[in-house]
């Protein structure tokens, strides 16, 4: 295929090194001079392990030149490229100049007639909702009621890193497709065909996230590691042994189970021990920063999570609570984020019934006994059996444990999956 590639930076310069050794045509777009001239020359204006060598092979071979502005080469593209800067502000926010400045002479120089819409895909970091708020209003603006017949608009996101950016393109982690409908661009997938990598089809706004998600959560990773290291070393452990034995558990530490969006954290364990870290790094002066936000950032859920499911709901109206205990075939109600629930819903005057099938006062005992009806003093009220839970009728039923689905609730009421929240579409 013949493809432009807008920005001749860190990922412009990779994917143009990288698409000419599949044997497509490339044509880079960069408006400093400078950048263009050592390109066209075979050099490389950026330090990258054998990118210099691919795009010295592309030049020989007649697959790669440079322009500061592509003329009549739109007429005759397949894609374009768009991976110029965003760069960032002090408060977080993304100059979106060079990216509004593109789309504009993209939308300016593409036939409105084309036989084929051109693939204009977006590589560049951008907020969440750029795609339809500040791009496809440039493209409309300018080409009208033809825009679709003209454009398709496609963002699809990179994970290069820098000195192994070769290797990442040809062996990505993922592919992330972002279109208008969440459907797939016939033009991508036809490029990535030799690529062994996942390939998610999604809307604008979720492909758009998905840089800022792994980002992030490479930053916590890293920060968290440091807490922990700052501890251990202060008390005379060492932290390349506690590393050892913690990436060796791939069952829960190194894997998806803690990871999907859903309801805050509880139980005996996870507050009780954090909240120990949390004094343990202080005592010693290890100043954990992350450790020390966690149970504030879990109490801020538990009263969105209240929120979430009362935001259509009047007080006074009839709830149907399935599960109490922090988790699923479980008695302890310690810290369980589901009693706090239940006691919002009452105290915001909710009429309020839970069925949780592993809970039994009169078998509750010791710790469990004494939270259970310090933090829920009306439980014995509260309670009812399976049957009197599939005869009520309820305005709405919060399932914190999956029990909906062993219930025949009649007539069906709205239910709210709190284990899904996250993967429900607000």
């Amino acid at each position: 295929m013949k493809i432009l590639i807008y920005g001749m930076g860190y990922v412009g310069l990779t994917a143009a090194g990288c698409l000419t050794r599949e044997g497509h045509s490339v044509v880079g777009v960069d408006v400093n001079e400078d950048k263009v001239r050592e390109i066209n020359a075979g050099l490389c204006p950026i330090a990258e392990p054998g990118l210099e060598a691919l795009l010295s092979q592309a030049v020989r071979s007649g697959l790669l030149k440079a322009v500061q502005t592509p003329g009549e080469e739109v007429a005759s593209a397949d894609l374009a490229f768009v991976c110029v800067g965003t760069p960032s502000a002090a408060d977080g926010a993304h100059n979106m100049s060079h990216i509004a400045e593109v789309s504009r002479q993209i939308a300016l120089a593409v036939d409105p007639n084309r036989p084929k819409p051109l693939t204009v895909v977006y590589r560049s970091t951008i907020r969440p909702g750029s795609t339809e708020e500040i791009i496809l209003p440039i493209f409309r603006s300018v080409l009208g009621e033809s825009v679709r017949r003209a454009v398709e608009i496609v963002y699809n996101p990179e994970f290069l890193r820098e000195a192994s950016a070769i290797q990442d393109f040809f062996s990505p982690p993922k592919i992330v497709i972002g279109t208008h409908d969440g459907g797939p661009c016939a033009n991508l997938d036809t490029l990535n065909a030799s690529l062994d990598a996942p390939v998610f089809y999604t809307r604008y706004r979720e492909s758009e996230i998905t840089k800022f998600v792994d980002n992030t959560w490479h930053a916590v990773k890293v920060a968290y590691a440091n807490e922990i290291g700052r501890v251990c070393l202060r008390l005379g452990i060492d932290p390349r042994k506690v590393h050892e034995i913690f990436v060796s558990d791939t069952k829960l530490n190194i894997s998806a189970y803690y990871t999907r969006p859903g309801g805050p954290f509880g139980g005996s364990c996870l507050p009780k021990d954090v909240r120990a870290l949390q004094h343990l790094a202080g005592d010693v002066g290890a100043s954990a920063t992350l450790i020390d936000s966690l149970i504030r950032s879990n109490e801020a859920h538990k009263h969105f999570v209240f929120d979430y499911c009362t935001r259509e709901l009047k007080p006074g109206a009839r709830v149907l609570l399935l599960g109490l205990a922090f988790k699923a075939n479980s008695d302890d109600l310690r810290e369980s984020p589901n009693m706090d629930l239940a006691g919002k819903l009452l105290r915001a005057g909710y009429k309020l019934s839970v069925y949780d099938p592993s809970v039994d006062p009169a078998k509750l005992v010791g710790q469990n006994l004494g939270y259970a009806y310090a933090h829920l003093p009306s439980l014995s009220q509260i309670l009812v059996s399976k049957a009197a839970a599939e005869v009520g009728d309820y305005d709405l039923v919060i399932d914190t444990a999956g029990h909906a689905k062993q219930l025949s609730l009649k007539p069906a009421p709205r239910t709210i999956d709190v284990a899904r929240l996250g993967l429900e579409r607000a």
